[in-house]
């Protein structure tokens, strides 16, 4: 399970960065979610998987320390979720800005400058 949680990391991230590189704002903003997906998936696997087993457990002995799952990937994952959102919030801001200003989605836009 392990194996294929890591290839859909590695994937996330390809997409992710492939998406940042094209220039479309709203290309940009798919692969910043793609990518903050993909580094909460990998905090989350960091921590270690335990299929079947209770987060939280009374430890009796030193064989169920080891099954309990550990709650601060869990924490540091939410909390990357919810900065994440505020992220793609934002950039969702300055697109719609870009929009007003522009008439178009198109980042070369930005290089045009008036002589």
């Amino acid at each position: 399970m392990e194996v294929v949680l890591a290839l859909l990391v590695g994937i996330l991230y390809t997409a992710g960065v492939y998406m940042l590189l094209r220039r479309s704002i709203v290309k940009f903003i798919i692969g910043i979610i793609f990518m903050s997906n993909a580094t909460n998936l990998l905090v989350f696997l960091a921590g270690g998987l335990a299929a079947g087993e209770p987060a939280f457990t009374q430890v009796t002995s030193e064989a169920s320390k080891n099954v309990a799952a550990d709650p601060l990937p869990q924490a540091l994952v939410l909390t990357a979720i919810v900065i994440g959102l505020g992220i793609v919030v934002f950039t969702l801001a300055l697109k719609f800005r870009f929009f007003q200003e522009t008439g178009s989605d198109d980042l070369d836009q930005l290089q045009q400058t008036d002589n």
